[in-house]
C-alpha cells in the first residue's frame, strides 16, 4: 500500500535530507527506523529536500510498504526527527510529484542582544532594518519571475522561472519571517532572496535593483546567502487539499 507520513524535525545535527553514506540524515534515520517495523527495507520519497541545517514542520514523505503507527515510529526515531501523522494514502500517491505547492519560512530575530532560545532557530540580526523596504521587496516576488540571480551559479537545474503566490513578512515583536509559496523551488532560493532582500532593508541596494534581478541576472548581481539555520519548510500542498 501507499503511506504517508507528515513529518517535522531541528535540521541543526542533520546533513540534509538525503540519505548519505556516514553521514546522519534525515532520511537515514527515517528509512532505518521504517525498516525496524516493516522488517523490510523501506524507500522514502520526499516532497522537498532539505539542506544541511534546514529545518522543517510541515514535511510529507511517502513511500509503498506496510502501514505503521506514528508512535512505534516515534519510538525508534532520534528527539530531533519526529511523525506528526502516518496514513494511509490513495494508490501511487508520489509526495514530490503529486505536490503543488510548497511553502517555506524564514525567521529573523531583529533586536540588539541575541536570544538564547532562537539559537539555531532563527537569523540574529542586530543591525537596523527598514520593514517598509522588506515588505516592498516581497510584493516584487509575487508571480512567475526568472530566478537564476537567487540560486549557485554551478546547478543541475535547467529552467529557473517560478510561480509565487505567496510572499509576504511578518512581525511579531523582536521577530520577523518571511513567508513563501510555490509550485517548486530552486536551491539556496529563499536564503539568497532573504539575503538580498536585508540587503535593502539596509539601504545597501535599492529596491529597483531588487527588482531587476528577477529578470534573470546573474548570480553575482544578487546579494548573500542567508544561513540555513533561519529556514523551516513549513508547509506542502496536494490537489486535495483544495
Amino acid at each position: 500500500m501507499t503511506v504517508r507520513l507528515d513529518l517535522e524535525y531541528d535540521g541543526s545535527a542533520f546533513f540534509g535530507w538525503a540519505r548519505q553514506h556516514g553521514t546522519r540524515t534525515v532520511q537515514g534515520e527515517l528509512e532505518r527506523a521504517l525498516a525496524v517495523l516493516a522488517r523490510e527495507p523501506v524507500r522514502l520519497t520526499v516532497a522537498g529536500r532539505t539542506d544541511r541545517g534546514v529545518h522543517a514542520s510541515g514535511q510529507v514523505a511517502s513511500y509503498e510498504g506496510p502501514l505503521v503507527s506514528a508512535h512505534a515510529l516515534n519510538a525508534l526515531l532520534p528527539p530531533d526527527l519526529g511523525v506528526r501523522a502516518c496514513s494511509a494514502a490513495p494508490d501511487g500517491f508520489d509526495a514530490r510529484y503529486d505536490a503543488v505547492a510548497r511553502s517555506y519560512r524564514y525567521v529573523v530575530m531583529h533586536r540588539r542582544e541575541r536570544s538564547v532560545f532562537e539559537r539555531g532557530r532563527a537569523l540574529w540580526w542586530p543591525h537596523p532594518l527598514d520593514h517598509a523596504l522588506l515588505r516592498q521587496c516581497a510584493a516584487l516576488i509575487l508571480g512567475r519571475h526568472d530566478f537564476t540571480a537567487f540560486t549557485p551559479t554551478q546547478t543541475v537545474h535547467r529552467h529557473f522561472h517560478r510561480a509565487i503566490t505567496v510572499s509576504r513578512w511578518t512581525e511579531d515583536g523582536d521577530r520577523l519571517w518571511f513567508e513563501i509559496e510555490a509550485d517548486a523551488f530552486l536551491r539556496h532560493m529563499n536564503r539568497v532572496l532573504v539575503g538580498t532582500m536585508l540587503e535593502v532593508a539596509q539601504h545597501r541596494r535599492s529596491v529597483a535593483s531588487f527588482a531587476e534581478l528577477l529578470g534573470g541576472a546573474t548570480r553575482e548581481h544578487a546579494g548573500p546567502t542567508a544561513p540555513a539555520h533561519g529556514l523551516y519548510l513549513s508547509g506542502v500542498r496536494y490537489e486535495a487539499d483544495g
